[in-house]
């Protein structure tokens, strides 16, 4: 009983300096730039942004432009699932910085389109809390976890465009 007090939301180091440090470097435009032409190539080539970053939040943009786009004059879906995925992913990374190895793995995803996505699109995901407990509950137990996590793309009108949530799976490593 007194493991699950210790897992307890609220008990979970949402800001260490270990994040902290991460927060900053990938707020840097030229150093997330230099890793995403390293890392996540795709990523970088479609133009994707980090706006924000936060211990519980995340926001990542997305473009309309010529490689973006799909035949309908809008944003290819591809391209809107990878800007869904680093909101989430880029969270998880952060979390992972703070203690030993975890391996992470997108095992799922589902995705509602309402609205052609054209101009800006803004895709937030509020999920660190939740990710920052599967982390910390994986390396206590030493067992795998999943957290589904919701990304909402929002055009600049304010109108919602998408909606995926993304299933990752953390495992600490031993």
């Amino acid at each position: 009983m007194a493991f699950i007090a210790s897992l307890h939301p609220m008990s979970v180091t949402l800001d260490s300096p270990q994040a902290a440090a991460f927060r900053r470097q990938v707020l840097s435009p030229m150093k997330l730039r230099l890793f995403m032409m390293q890392k996540l190539p795709m990523a970088w080539l479609a133009g994707l942004r980090l706006t924000q970053i936060t211990p519980e939040q995340a926001t990542v943009t997305i473009r309309y432009k010529h490689l973006t786009q799909n035949p309908f004059r809008s944003i290819y879906f591809a391209c809107l699932a990878m800007a869904a995925e680093l909101a989430s992913g880029i969270q998880a990374m952060m979390n992972v910085q703070a203690g030993g190895p975890v391996s992470m793995l997108v095992t799922k995803m589902e995705s509602d389109f309402t609205k052609k996505a054209v101009g800006l699109i803004a895709f937030h995901c509020p999920d660190g809390a939740a990710i920052a407990q599967a982390i910390a509950e994986s390396r206590a137990t030493g067992e795998g976890r999943t957290v589904v996590c919701t990304s909402t793309g929002v055009d600049q009108a304010g109108d919602v465009v998408a909606v995926f949530r993304i299933t990752w799976s953390f495992r600490a490593k031993r």
